[in-house]
């Protein structure tokens, strides 16, 4: 079981290095072709890049720290440092989409936009389209398999790339036309796209760091409980997410008449159906008699 576990924790480890890698890469690649062309379509993209490397470098240390067991100190492990990974990419988020809108406004009003739109304009866009597309799906992948929300944050944050990146690729075609305006107008629809995943990522993060119910957690757990006959009643369900793992705790009603062996015989039945569902979860059972005739 342990070296299943190890083997897990490696690979998340190897995912979110991977995706920091390949985020230094394209940063690199856009901030030249962005400085050659002068194109702020490119650039913003460039500095959205220099934003995907240091949220992918946050996520890959989340993840070590993350994947930590509980200890004397933390009870509960170390997952909610996946959350606050998430939340700092929420302030990377938002202080790039300031600085597009920013640098699109000056542009607009002082009529600078004249930029060089070329091959290489176009290539590293649609390059950059192609390995996010890759990368977003691989690490989405790797986020429903491990339930790591750091991993979901960084596809879901690859994922607004391909939507940037093809807003940038719309206005180089426009610019090719002479019509030079449109590059600072992409620019402002890539900002537009930042900040809806700020807003997105700022709440999700918040909620889980205040252990907001989810609801659909609980309904489920409740259907899944529900199905098991010896069962006679299910309430005060409780759910709370950390990183990768979710807490359950809940309490059951059974016939008064069973002996404490097979009371928990039926506690064990619930907790491995819960578990079939939610892999990640750790389970806590309080058995009471139920009061029905």
């Amino acid at each position: 079981m342990e070296s299943v576990l190890e083997h897990n924790f490696l690979k998340k480890q190897k995912v979110a290095f991977y995706s920091f890698l390949i985020a230094l890469g394209l940063t690199f690649v856009k901030g030249i072709v962005g400085f050659a062309t002068g194109s702020l379509g490119i650039l913003a993209e460039a500095l959205h890049s220099g934003m995907d490397v240091v949220a992918a470098l946050v996520t890959y240390f989340a993840v070590r720290i993350a994947d930590k067991p509980a200890d004397e100190n933390h009870n509960f492990g170390h997952g909610k440092v996946e959350n606050l990974s998430a939340l700092f990419e929420t302030g990377i988020l938002m202080l790039t989409c300031f600085w597009i809108v920013y640098e699109a406004y000056h542009r607009l009003v002082t009529n600078s936009s004249h930029i060089t739109v070329n091959f290489w304009s176009f290539f590293v866009i649609i390059l950059a389209i192609l390995v996010d597309f890759n990368r977003s799906k691989i690490l989405y992948r790797n986020a429903k398999k491990f339930n790591s929300q750091a991993l979901e944050a960084d596809a879901l944050h690859f994922s607004s790339d391909i939507l940037s990146s093809s807003v940038v690729l719309i206005g180089l075609v426009f610019a090719s036309f002479d019509f030079h305006i449109a590059d600072s107008i992409a620019a402002l629809f890539v900002s537009t796209i930042v900040f809806i995943l700020a807003v997105r990522l700022l709440k999700k993060s918040i909620d889980q760091l205040l252990d907001r119910a989810p609801f659909k957690t609980k309904q489920s757990i409740q259907e899944i409980v529900n199905q098991i006959p010896e069962v006679v009643e299910v309430h005060d369900i409780r759910v709370r997410t950390s990183g990768s793992n979710i807490f359950v705790n809940l309490n059951i009603h059974l016939d008064p008449k069973l002996t404490i062996e097979e009371a928990h015989n039926i506690s064990h039945k619930v907790e491995t159906e819960i578990r079939n569902s939610f892999k990640h979860s750790i389970i806590h059972i309080h058995q009471e008699p139920s009061t029905r005739h």
